[in-house]
């Protein structure tokens, strides 16, 4: 699971909606997802953005691991892919990721881990989101620096 800071996860804005079409494993997602809030946003009386329903970086996060898990050529096609998010907690927001390879080899499939994860920890910006990490010795004494 890669755990997300719950504080970085937001409503899009239009901009980054235009932004996204641009990735090829989200423009369907993005046409698709803005179409259907739309189709929900014209039925719904709108009092500002109170009650529209709007695209979130945190939704269209996990569509983008969905769809690059399901294009990985590692990745097998014929077996159970989910990404999910679990309950969040004092680490939090976990989105799980759970797929199997291609192959069984022990060696193998750490490495194809390995890079999945590599790839999803450094897109994670991209969506403006933050993965969440507990303080270190670090972060504590630069604050005793600040503070002093």
């Amino acid at each position: 699971a890669l755990n997300l800071d719950v504080s970085s996860i937001r409503f899009m804005t239009d901009e980054e909606v235009e932004r996204f079409k641009r990735f090829n494993l989200l423009k369907d997602y993005v046409d698709d997802k803005f179409a259907a809030l739309a189709e929900y946003n014209r039925n719904v009386e709108v009092d500002g953005d109170v009650n529209r329903r709007r695209l979130t970086n945190i939704g269209t996060f996990r569509a983008y691991a969905w769809n690059y898990l399901s294009n990985h050529p590692a990745i097998h096609k014929d077996m159970t892919l989910l990404v999910r998010q679990l309950p969040s907690g004092p680490q939090g927001l976990p989105i799980e990721i759970y797929c199997f390879t291609n192959t069984t080899a022990w060696g193998e499939y750490e490495g194809v881990q390995a890079d999945i994860f590599d790839h999803l920890i450094a897109i994670v910006p991209e969506f403006g989101l933050r993965l969440f990490q507990e303080p270190a010795g670090s972060d504590i004494a630069g604050l005793k620096g600040t503070a002093g």
